[in-house]
């Protein structure tokens, strides 16, 4: 008899533009398993468009900084050397997981290190964009971002590919449907091992 499906934690990271907003979005409409999203907390301003507790959890420097001295954060980092915090509350983690869900972050490269350590068994999926000129070019589609930080998230995205294979999966997101297929697949493997 096979066992009952259990929570697992589910990490993508990818370069910034690469599309992993989109791909998650998608993903949590039509995941193969019961996947739900953690919503990382960050000190940056909102973009248009973005809602407290929806998009993040947006936290003033000194908020931040107290939950980080208390403990409550899974990973968190200063990240493109701009002053900004992100970081995962670990209730947001720990709750999923307690309910049998599967729980989506949507963390870099120093978060999923950070994950590794405390969940070994996470399905860790790098998401890669189709070529560094596709991702430059989406960067600068955003309108968004200066030109000193489309150069730094640039630098960046390099030496985040660099070590992509540290994770167990990595996807070429220049197909989006594609791309959520084959995450489809990676989760629907995974339950099945677990479940045999």
């Amino acid at each position: 008899m096979a066992k009952a499906s259990s929570g697992r934690v589910v990490v993508i990271s990818g370069p910034s533009g690469a599309g992993k907003s989109t791909l998650r979005r998608r993903l949590i409409e039509c995941a193969p398993v019961p996947l739900v999203r953690s919503v990382s907390a960050t000190t940056r301003q909102p973009r248009p468009g973005e809602v407290d507790g929806v998009d993040y959890h947006f936290l003033s420097q000194e908020e931040f900084a107290r939950r980080r001295r208390r403990g409550e954060f899974l990973e968190c980092f200063q990240v493109f050397d701009q002053g900004d915090w992100y970081g995962t509350l670990r209730d947001e983690v720990t709750a999923g997981l307690a309910a049998g869900k599967w729980v989506l972050l949507e963390i870099d490269v120093q978060g999923e290190q950070a994950v590794a350590r405390q969940y070994p068994d996470a399905i860790s999926i790098f998401i890669r964009p189709g070529s560094v000129e596709e991702l430059e070019r989406r960067l600068r589609g955003r309108n968004t971002e200066t030109e000193d930080a489309v150069h730094l998230r640039l630098k960046e995205a390099r030496a985040e590919m660099a070590v992509a294979d540290r994770y167990r999966h990595q996807v070429i997101n220049d197909d989006l449907d594609r791309a959520v297929g084959e995450i489809r697949d990676i989760l629907t493997q995974t339950e099945k091992n677990a479940n045999a």
